[in-house]
């Protein structure tokens, strides 16, 4: 028997697509699942299937499918909530997913939409009409992918120049996405991990970007960020809003923004310091944090040495130098190296 003319259609829009698309049914019913598999399967597609929340997660997760098909309502993880962990990872926050729902109420379908959904049907499922809404968001998210490697490219070209990047969500401040380089650097100077996203770096987003979104208002760069790691500093540029406003959250904040981090040292600063007094490194480290107003104390406990080994070279620094207390010390070291002195 020759095959159907509208399945030989459908098979022929699986290829144009891709040529390998992976689905993924997620349903509690086997019976449900069995009719969909069997159309999708016939069509070309690759078919994977899970029977709950928690298998779908680990699936997606595993398997990465080109779309997700969701049943809203399951015993334990509703389909609901499998949507909204699936968009909070950042590894399968891209696939579509589209839910399988017999709940035909406005509030519930918003429901869907809101918890990460790019579309819906309702049941009893009619295969052809699933395939046709999936054909249109394979699409999309194609075009989107092929965008997000041109932009991950353009971003590990910065991590080769010294420049991290990442961009933080606006509507809950996770961190989406970042660069190898800038997951060292977190790592360093705040001791977080993605998706957290460092206090400081959050509150100066959250300060700025009332002033950013006003309209009318001329784009101008905000106030840098800049976390200090000893004579290392860490300096946060918020660079620009990326994604789609389709990303928006009801109340208008939407899309995620891109920051470009650059880690710079005060070593120029030590050598200065060492060159210009005759000092040792170790002196002129502690030097370093004495024009910074570090107490003996506190420079021990950066340096990693006890407060009595601090004092004993501050008093060769005295001898050096020609002074007599730290408060001299320190004006005669911001007065001659100009790199002490506070940046504006």
């Amino acid at each position: 028997m020759n095959p159907e003319p509208e399945l030989l259609q459908d098979k022929e829009r699986a290829r144009r697509v891709g040529d390998a698309v992976v689905v993924l049914i997620v349903d509690d019913v086997p019976d449900n699942v069995a009719p969909l598999h069997d159309a999708l399967d016939a069509a070309g597609y690759t078919v994977l299937v899970a029977l709950d929340g928690e298998s779908a997660l680990r699936r997606a997760r595993q398997a990465r499918p080109d779309v997700i098909l969701l049943d809203a309502v399951m015993p334990g993880l509703d389909g609901f909530e499998v949507a909204r962990r699936l968009k909070a990872d950042g590894v399968t926050a891209h696939i579509p997913i589209i839910f399988m729902t017999g709940l035909t109420e406005t509030e519930h379908l918003v429901a869907a939409l809101d918890a990460g959904g790019t579309d819906y049907v309702t049941k009893p499922i009619k295969p052809r009409e699933v395939i046709a809404r999936m054909g249109v968001h394979l699409r999309s998210a194609r075009h989107a992918r092929d965008g997000a490697v041109e932009r991950e490219q353009a971003r590990n070209a910065l991590d080769a120049l010294g420049y991290a990047t990442i961009t933080v969500r606006e509507r809950d401040g996770r961190l989406m996405w970042q660069t190898p380089l800038a997951r060292e650097l977190l790592q360093r100077y705040c001791g977080t991990q993605a998706p957290e996203t460092p206090e400081p770096v959050l509150q100066w987003l959250r300060r700025h970007l009332p002033d950013l979104q006003q309209p009318g208002r001329p784009a101008q760069e905000p106030p840098r960020l800049t976390l200090e790691s000893g004579p290392r500093r860490l300096t946060f540029r918020l660079h620009l809003q990326v994604g789609d406003p389709e990303d928006a959250s009801p109340n208008g904040e939407g899309g995620d923004w891109l920051i470009v981090m650059q880690e710079t040292s005060d070593a120029s600063v030590l050598e200065a310091l060492a060159q210009t007094f005759g000092l040792t490194a170790r002196e002129a480290e502690v030097l370093y944090w004495v024009a910074k107003g570090k107490i003996n104390r506190d420079i021990g406990d950066i340096l990693g040495a006890s407060p009595a080994t601090v004092k004993k070279h501050l008093e060769r620094i005295h001898a050096k130098m020609g002074v007599e207390t730290r408060t001299a010390a320190a004006a005669m070291a911001i007065n001659r190296v100009p790199l002490l002195q506070p940046r504006g």
